[in-house]
């Protein structure tokens, strides 16, 4: 590989952070327009995360997905190497700032598995492996909290942060879909991702 996961993931990170602010709040209502790619079971739960940096804002996909009867999650940083822990939150509940600086939820609110886990990323590819911020946090949740229970990996980004070959580890989670602005990339079918322009 010619480049490093370093590399790839501060181009990407460049890209993402160059995108203008309207640019980025149009590809947030865009994504809670489209909603996610299956039919979700009612009261089931959904985690999303506290959106840092220039990351594509799901809070309002997960209004809607809230709407349509979903319980809502956020995720608790305890330890590097740990697996991240998953609160109940409410669109309205106050957070609190988690030991990395990161809005969560209070230690008081409840603790979940996630049945959909939606993950912010620096960079994904075409076969579902994404590049996060080298903390390896989902990465070893996926694999952690999937001995337990089947969780739907989804990857949230801008379209301009597609590159063409994540250099994946063998313990990197690939995920389900990558959801853009503009495409919907479903992972769990075929060896190469078919996309849904749209």
């Amino acid at each position: 590989m010619t480049n490093t996961k370093s590399e790839l993931r501060a181009r990407a990170l460049a890209a993402r952070d160059a995108l203008s602010e309207k640019k980025r709040a149009a590809a947030a209502a865009k994504l809670a327009r489209r909603g996610l790619p299956f039919e979700l079971l009612p009261g089931s739960i959904v985690s999303g995360y506290s959106p840092i940096r220039s990351e594509i804002d799901p809070m309002p996909l997960m209004a809607k997905l809230a709407e349509q009867g979903a319980r809502l999650a956020l995720p608790c940083v305890t330890a590097r190497g740990q697996s991240l822990v998953f609160r109940v939150f409410h669109p309205n509940d106050r957070l609190m700032l988690g030991p990395l600086g990161i809005p969560e939820p209070s230690p008081a609110a409840a603790e979940v598995i996630p049945d959909v886990m939606l993950t912010p990323l620096a960079a994904f590819d075409r076969l579902g492996h994404r590049i996060g911020y080298g903390a390896g946090h989902y990465d070893f949740t996926f694999a952690h909290l999937r001995k337990a229970k089947q969780i739907v990996g989804i990857g949230l980004a801008f379209a301009a942060q597609e590159i063409k070959a994540v250099p994946a580890l063998s313990h990197d989670v690939a995920l389900d879909y990558v959801l853009t602005e503009s495409d919907v990339f479903d992972f769990r079918s075929s060896e190469v991702a078919h996309s849904l322009r749209g």
